[in-house]
């Protein structure tokens, strides 16, 4: 069998956070530190965040600390048992919550909830931070895959836009036999093996996942499911018979939009920010469109891996009610407003009037109806396996459906229940 890389969570952690206090009194005068990660919170929310949070606590200070992604879940393991060493409140992305959920090494927020938004919190990042039926890391901000379509192309061939995922499935196939000889190296959908996050979208509109939690907490393999099987026999029939590049790597997938650009993609998955990549007179001239993965009904919007992050206050802060007083100002209008114009869905979807341009409307929507993976902190190490890339790389390798999840089913519960 192939080694699996493993995820420790020591012992010291878990007794470490359970020996820390939090009834050290508030004080005006306290110092607190929040952890934005790179490439994440816009500059403009995070000098409001300081500037709003010292104007309400006159003698109190908000310091910001940028952290790289790479090692994260390691100096949270390091840091968060320290009343010394934490911050008081930190972001981490949402697949990686339940690390720190599930040993308390976050405080619960459901007192405050309706605070930061309740209902209409992203659902899909509200069950990520969660952990047996309390909340401790609501969702910051989310994104999901949107498809973008060549207009121009499906008008040629005399396609109408799909409006079910079934509907898109056979314009792809039928756009792709239209254009063998046109184009070199069309495609009718880009749909490449090494994408995980776009294929999810058929595996998780189907009513198919990779493992569901049985009532006495041991988790099953779910990928040899009747939903499951019928979604990954259709991606593997669109794989073979729609898509040309499913061998891609990873370094290809990021360029794709250049293949869109030229008129060899008709359909395009990708995330919102991928608009700025497509060329300026392709949106003028009205040869793109954008939509929602469509569901297996009309009307309805398909289920779409939701990436992004979730904010959390530090269990071992000596800090509470004013890392709370924090928490609502980072779920506030005003901060919300700034994520979206980034081009993120907000964590309370209240305020996804911010996000802007030809994608706003599909964005909202995608993350609305999101999904993600197992909630739970082993889930990292099946990820750390490449599992998700193996199954769609044998799958568009041709391999059969029935054999591949029969035994992904069991390296995922071997894993999942270590």
């Amino acid at each position: 069998m192939r080694r699996l890389p493993q995820l420790t969570i020591t012992s010291a952690l878990v007794l470490s956070l359970s020996a820390c206090g939090s009834d050290a009194e508030d004080s005006e005068s306290a110092d607190l530190t929040v952890w934005f990660m790179e490439n994440s919170v816009p500059g403009e929310a995070m000098d409001w965040l300081v500037e709003e949070f010292e104007s309400q606590h006159d003698g109190a200070s908000l310091n910001i600390q940028v952290q790289p992604w790479p090692g994260i879940v390691e100096l949270l393991q390091t840091s968060l048992p320290d009343a010394g060493q934490t911050p008081d409140l930190v972001e981490v992305g949402n697949t990686q919550a339940a690390t720190f959920t599930s040993v308390g090494a976050f405080s619960p927020v459901d007192d405050i909830l309706e605070d930061l938004g309740g209902d209409s919190l992203v659902e899909s990042g509200l069950e990520a931070g969660s952990w047996e039926g309390e909340v401790f890391a609501p969702p910051l901000y989310s994104g999901s895959r949107i498809l973008f379509y060549r207009q121009d192309l499906l008008e040629e061939a005399g396609i109408e836009v799909p409006t079910t995922i079934g509907e898109l499935e056979e314009a792809a196939i039928e756009l792709n036999e239209a254009n063998p000889e046109d184009s070199d190296g069309f495609t009718g959908i880009y749909l490449p093996a090494a994408d995980p996050k776009t294929l999810e979208g058929w595996l998780f509109t189907y009513g198919g996942d990779y493992a569901t939690q049985n009532e006495d907490g041991t988790w099953k393999g779910n990928l040899s499911s009747p939903e499951s099987i019928e979604a990954l026999e259709a991606a593997q029939r669109l794989m073979e018979e729609g898509s040309e590049y499913v061998q891609d790597s990873n370094e290809a997938v990021q360029a794709a939009s250049e293949l869109f650009n030229a008129g060899n993609i008709g359909f395009y998955s990708h995330l919102a920010f991928a608009e700025h990549d497509i060329d300026e007179e392709l949106w003028e001239d009205d040869q793109v469109g954008v939509m929602p993965l469509p569901g297996l009904e009309e009307g309805e919007p398909g289920v779409t891996f939701a990436g992004g992050s979730s904010m959390a206050i530090s269990a071992a802060s000596e800090h509470q009610e004013m890392s709370q007083e924090v928490m609502r100002l980072i779920y506030s209008e005003e901060f919300q407003t700034m994520l979206a114009e980034e081009g993120w869905a907000p964590g309370n979807l209240d305020y996804a009037g911010g996000l802007e341009g030809p994608t706003s409307e599909a964005h909202e929507i995608a993350v609305e109806a999101s999904q993600l993976t197992p909630n739970t902190p082993d889930w990292g190490v099946a990820d750390s396996a490449m599992l998700p890339a193996e199954i769609w790389t044998r799958i568009g390798n041709g391999e059969d459906v029935e054999e591949v999840a029969a035994e992904i089913d069991a390296e995922l519960e071997e894993i999942l229940n270590d």
